[in-house]
């Protein structure tokens, strides 16, 4: 998949497919390549662009809110996460985590509950090219914790993620990450306490909090526009 972009507007098609907008209709060459300029029917011109992590996010089909990337960042740095990683993820949602792991070239086993939400994470694992390197599961991961062993990363966003943390030094192995990400402290304190209780080390509860700067003739501050909380991140490793 490709992206064409005309100003503020981004319209994501397959190469050999037709864009039909009030811009006119855009022909999209089977062998159309990022950087080429394709002009609508009307002499509209259309940058072609290859998606990344945030043009997908912006794509995806939607089954609730989605992790954000700034989120899926701190993830990443806080745990290492990299190419040839085994990570076992659940509550899949609309699957952007696990796109990104799947991007950065990690083996993604993720779960989740819902079918149809599992449907819908299929397609955008199409979307992202990463179909074959994230199994999207449909079930309750804690259904299936005795057949699953070797992961190097945890990353949980679910309810039950205390259970699974608690299960975490038969999951990972040794030097293995947990990912904890709840929109609720309840749930981090308990998996805080799981992870205590399990004897993992380097326990931490951060919130994600990010605000936009407004910069303007009178002066610069951050936006008071939008919520600058998402959630809370909890991590911790097995040694």
């Amino acid at each position: 998949m490709i992206l064409l972009v005309h100003g503020d507007r981004e319209y994501l098609r397959a190469p050999g497919e037709e864009l039909h907008t009030d811009l006119g209709v855009v022909e999209v060459p089977e062998d159309v390549s990022a950087g080429d300029v394709l002009e609508s029917h009307i002499g509209e011109q259309f940058v072609v662009r290859e998606p990344r992590g945030p043009d997908l996010f912006n794509h995806f089909e939607r089954t609730g809110a989605p992790m954000m990337p700034r989120d899926v960042g701190l993830i990443v740095g806080h745990t290492g996460a990299c190419a040839d990683d085994r990570v076992l993820d659940a509550g899949t949602g609309t699957g952007v985590l696990s796109a990104y792991l799947g991007r950065m070239g990690a083996q993604v086993t993720t779960y989740e509950q819902d079918p149809d939400f599992a449907d819908v994470a299929r397609e955008n694992m199409d979307l992202a090219g990463v179909a074959e390197t994230v199994d999207v599961r449909t079930g309750d991961v804690t259904d299936h914790l005795d057949d699953l062993s070797g992961f190097d990363l945890l990353t949980l966003d679910t309810q039950n993620a205390p259970e699974v943390v608690a299960r975490a030094p038969d999951l990972l192995v040794s030097g293995g990450y947990v990912a904890v990400y709840s929109p609720f402290v309840e749930n981090s304190r308990k998996s805080v306490e799981a992870a205590r209780e399990a004897g993992l080390v380097g326990v931490e509860t951060l919130e994600t909090i990010q605000r936009e700067m407004d910069f303007g003739d009178r002066g610069s501050r951050p936006s008071t526009a939008g919520v600058g909380h998402t959630g809370y991140l909890t991590f911790a490793r097995y040694e």
